[in-house]
């Protein structure tokens, strides 16, 4: 290959083209195989990246760099130039070393880093806002101000409280002097008594209200104090606020997006529409857009895509050094609807309906209940634009009952369900879902042999809020999972193991398989997590739950297939 170092095209022999030939059609973006050119290209990239010693970004994969370890995305687009020859674009996602201005890599969208960019400009007033906040947070006077009104709060509640405390022993004591004269004073001495009592009563309460009016207008004076501080600080923060804002507009629009048609979309444009209602940070940065960007922009013509992780894995992800991933759905899904629009391109595999070999298999079936052996391929519910499912296969065969969904399985996990032909039904065996009462158990194969022989995983998962359906392994807002497992079977590279999921967080095991804090070896065939295969290696083999009506224990096993 040789590398045109202007218009950052690094192209193919013909005789590689000839030997592997062109793809007849676009890569879908968000499930590929990457097309064979691709791969020599992903791979001479890689190559290159390994020569970058002086590079100052810490990839994390080795021990001699400073500063935080940042993984990243690298793209590769293959491209048909004016003059009919075949090349590959490269790029990266966000920014690299700090820079967008790296000569083998093609350009951002907008370059907000360029000298003297509007951009710079207004970050440098807001970072000299934020340089006001800190002066006056850390100024004497102010701090002084917050420690003293927090002092005197303190020591008003507790004044105030024991002031009451000594009222409520007055008013007892009173009670007390009350019962004990009733029966040895005359009707007169009584009365002298009690007007007496009434007057200490009134008086207790006096002092109570000046205490009170005193202590408050001394912490209206501290508050006056520190509030001249605060509302400086307030009307600061409001200012950046409303320049951050104003500067994130001004952005969305610099990011416009070309299509094969010459059509340009800005950022605002094209998220509009979306859930999000408006772009999410970093939209237009990721490696896909920017290639395509680059080759509408200078008459090429995309033919193919791929993407692959270089660096470390991240502590929330699964990101393996030099695999290949799809591209983001949350970021890049609205952008490259836009982008490739008109182009021809390889179907949406999440579109495609189950082999029609792919029986549904009724395991069990009484009036009340089914069990069933989902095949692989096949969804549990309907989808958006798929209506083959185990709901819909049911409610087709069962006529006049209505099948009630009691659990799921992802569509590539084959193996047992139980479906209810009553909400009432439903209802019971999804509590003991709930309770934790059900026990199942799988089967998987995982991608490397792993040495242990047992244990017990413990991650908290959460949405990836911006590539779902994806977890994320995340210690703050994540939610308790628990996975036990045992090998079963070591082969050459593999192993299979049995896994007993204590609680039933989405994607759970896929999860606890492949990140680096679990098993770290992805399920074979996940493609989400891993590599894609003939299938996602995972089954639901054992199932056993209380029958709602006759209350006997059921048990149900089908064996996996691999």
């Amino acid at each position: 290959m040789g590398n045109n170092e202007q218009t950052r095209i690094s192209y193919f022999q013909d005789s590689l083209i000839n030997e592997t030939g062109l793809p007849e059609r676009f890569t879908f973006p968000f499930y590929y195989e990457p097309h064979p050119l691709t791969k020599i290209a992903a791979a001479e990239l890689q190559q290159y990246l390994e020569t970058l010693t002086d590079l100052d970004h810490n990839f994390g994969l080795t021990n001699d760099k400073d500063g935080f370890v940042i993984g990243k995305m690298f793209g590769v687009l293959l491209v048909r130039d004016r003059c009919g020859k075949t090349g590959y674009l490269s790029a990266f996602s966000g920014k690299l070393a700090g820079s967008n201005d790296h000569p083998k890599f093609v350009p951002p969208v907008f370059d907000m880093l360029v000298e003297n960019s509007f951009f710079l400009k207004e970050q440098e007033i807001i970072d000299a806002i934020n340089r006001q906040i800190e002066k006056i947070s850390a100024d004497e006077d102010y701090n002084f101000a917050k420690r003293d009104l927090e002092q005197l709060s303190a020591q008003s509640v507790q004044e105030i409280s024991n002031f009451k405390k000594q009222l409520k022993s007055n008013k007892e004591a009173r009670g007390q002097l009350r019962e004990e004269q009733k029966s040895r004073l005359d009707e007169h001495d009584y009365a002298l008594l009690e007007a007496d009592l009434v007057k200490q009563s009134n008086h207790d309460q006096w002092e109570l209200k000046m205490l009170t009016d005193d202590w408050k207008q001394c912490l209206e004076a501290a508050r006056t104090m520190q509030g001249s501080f605060d509302a400086r600080i307030e009307a600061l923060k409001i200012e950046r606020r409303e320049r951050s804002a104003a500067l994130q507009g001004q952005l969305f629009e610099q990011y416009a997006f070309l299509n094969k048609a010459g059509i340009s979309k800005n950022l605002q444009d094209i998220f509009s529409a979306t859930a999000f209602g408006r772009p999410p940070a970093g939209a237009g940065e990721c490696a896909t857009p920017k290639l395509l960007q680059f080759a509408f922009a200078n008459g090429y013509e995309p033919l193919a895509m791929a993407e692959f992780w270089w660096g470390a894995t991240p502590r929330s992800e699964i990101r393996k050094h030099k695999q290949f991933y799809p591209a983001c759905a949350g970021k890049c899904k609205p952008i490259l609807a836009h982008m490739l629009e008109g182009m021809p391109m390889d179907e949406n595999p999440f579109l495609q309906p189950a082999k029609e070999n792919a029986e549904l298999e009724i395991v069990y079936e009484d009036e009340y209940l089914l069990v069933v052996n989902k095949p692989a391929g096949l969804r549990s519910v309907p989808g958006v634009d798929i209506e083959d499912s185990v709901y819909s296969r049911l409610k087709a065969t069962l006529l006049n009952t209505e099948p009630f969904m009691v659990h799921r399985l992802d569509m590539g996990t084959s193996g047992l369900l139980v479906v209810a032909k009553t909400q009432a039904v439903h209802k019971h065996i999804q509590k003991q879902f709930l309770d934790r009462t059900v026990s199942k158990r799988y089967s998987a194969l995982l991608s490397k042999v792993i040495s242990e022989d047992e244990g017990e995983i413990r991650l908290p998962l959460a949405a990836d809020p911006y590539n779902r359906p994806m977890q994320l392994v995340c210690f703050e807002t994540g939610k308790k999972s628990i996975t036990r497992w045992k090998v079963m079977e070591r082969n050459e590279t593999t192993t299979k193991v049995h896994f007993w999921p204590l609680t039933g967080r989405t994607h759970q095991l896929r999860m606890h398989a492949a990140h680096e804090l679990g098993l770290n070896a992805p399920i074979v065939g996940d493609d989400l997590y891993g590599a894609a295969d003939k299938r996602l290696y995972l089954h639901a083999a054992y199932l056993s739950f209380v029958h709602p009506k006759t209350k006997a224990q059921m048990s149900f096993e089908v064996g996996e297939d691999f």
